[in-house]
This record gives structure tokens, sequence and C-alpha cells, in this order.
């Protein structure tokens, strides 16, 4: 069978791509709730297959100060993540872990960029484990890295390494609500041999 085109792929599969969101972002949800004892509802998260070129514009203002924690992912896929946050979201959930006042909005020290640090291992490995549940495969989160910055120069590095790695992201957008409101997006971007693989284990030929 030849090569599928994007919008093949887009196409037929963007509703397995949504499962894995589905399943991700839930297990994030109860994670994260678990870890800092609140109870936080799920919207439904709003899933797209892309070009890596159109992620920033995608995301928001270029200027926003953002909070961006990257990992590689390896085993039996290679290639990158990112999981994004807005400051307030950032701002909520480290006060939460920290036990501070929800308002407290100072600069993040050390200690709150490990905790942000530990978090989005957390959000990383719930989004990991449904995509190796789905496809049967051991993927793993490296050492997180964080950065506080604009989007535009968060995003202008991993999205120089996704493009050598690949044409297209799964980008999910998340929102979680109730005693607080959380908005993020989880960026997947396997190498191209790994995407085969992911869409082979899936059943697409590739």
């Amino acid at each position: 069978m030849a090569k599928l085109s994007f919008e093949e792929v887009n196409e037929l599969y963007l509703d397995v791509l949504k499962e894995i969101g589905n399943i991700g972002a839930g297990n994030a949800t109860t994670a994260i709730a678990n870890m800092l004892n609140l109870r936080i509802n799920m919207h439904v998260p709003k899933v797209e297959l892309l070009p890596v070129e159109k992620i920033g514009s995608s995301i928001g203002s270029e200027d926003e100060i953002i909070v961006g924690i990257m990992l590689g992912v390896e085993h039996d896929i290679e290639g990158s993540m990112m999981f994004l946050m807005d400051m307030a979201s950032a701002h909520l959930l480290v006060n939460r872990l920290m036990m501070r006042p929800s308002d407290y909005d100072a600069d993040f020290d050390e200690m709150d960029l490990s905790a942000i640090k530990e978090i989005g291992n957390i959000i990383a490995g719930s989004y990991l484990s449904a995509l190796s549940s789905l496809t049967n495969m051991v993927i793993m989160p490296t050492v997180p890295y964080v950065a506080v910055d604009m989007a535009a120069s968060i995003l202008s590095v991993p999205a120089i390494q996704f493009g050598m790695m690949g044409d297209n992201a799964l980008m999910i957008k998340t929102e979680f609500d109730d005693e607080v409101a959380i908005n993020g997006y989880f960026i997947l971007m396997p190498e191209e041999d790994s995407y085969n693989k992911i869409l082979s284990a899936l059943g697409m030929a590739v």
C-alpha cells in the first residue's frame, strides 16, 4: 500500500488520535486531582494533527509568557513532547502543591520549577500511558526541561527540532475546571520512523 498523504492520515485516524487525547487527559485529570487533593472536571479535549509550522499560531499570541515543559520520548518510539500552560494555570498548580494562597503570583524559584517538572512528568506520563495502551508499545519520557518565557521563544527551539524529526505534530488542548481552571496544550512529535510505527500499530499500512 502506498504511503498515505497527510490529508488521508488526518481523515482516517483523527478519531483514534482523539481517543488517545481523551484517555490521556482523563488519566492526567485523575493523577493531578489525587496529587493536589482537588476536585477537577475535564472538558472534552480538542485534538488536532497539524503541520509543525502551525503549532505556534494554533496556541495563541507569540508574546504571551507561558510555561513550557519539554521531554524526550524513547524506547519503542523516539521523538519529543511538550506540555504548555498559561501562567495562571501554572501558578494555580504550583500554589496548590506548595500549599500557598491561590493568588500568590511571585516569580517561580528553583523549588517551584522542580514542582512544575513533577507536574509535567505526571501529565506526560498520563498521555504516553494512553498511547502505550492503544499501540502495545513501550514509550518512556526522559527527564523534563522547564522554561518560562514568551511563547515564540519557547516554541522556536522545539519547532526546529520537530521539523528535523517529521512534518506533523499531534496537539491536544486540555481544559480542567471545578475548584480550579487549568488550560494546557500537549504536543507530541514522533520522529518519522516512529510516527510510522504508531500508525502501523493502530492498523494502518504505511
